[in-house]
């Protein structure tokens, strides 16, 4: 069993059946389950904003997000958090 350190390295599926084999193959670290869990304290602290997107990609957003136990709104805040992590490193 494999695992992986941050979500970008989970793959845009092409299938249902592609999807479970990459499952059955690999599992998040501990500490990026842990991070997105924690994530969820700070919810006396949010702000609420408005996105339009898509709704094939928020479907697809949707979809990763329970094959991963998530909310998919938590998962994408903790995309954004990692990219903004990762941007501020390379400055």
């Amino acid at each position: 069993m494999q695992t992986f350190a941050t979500w970008e390295e989970v793959p845009l599926f092409d299938d249902e059946a592609a999807e479970v084999d990459f499952w059955l193959e690999n599992r998040p670290d501990l500490r990026l389950m842990e991070a997105a869990v924690a994530g969820a304290a700070d919810t006396a602290e949010s702000v609420t904003v408005t996105l339009r997107m898509d709704p094939r990609m928020l479907a697809r957003i949707k979809r990763l997000a329970r094959s991963r136990f998530l909310n998919y709104q938590s998962m994408i805040k903790q995309w954004l958090s990692e990219r903004m992590e990762q941007e501020i490193r390379e400055r």
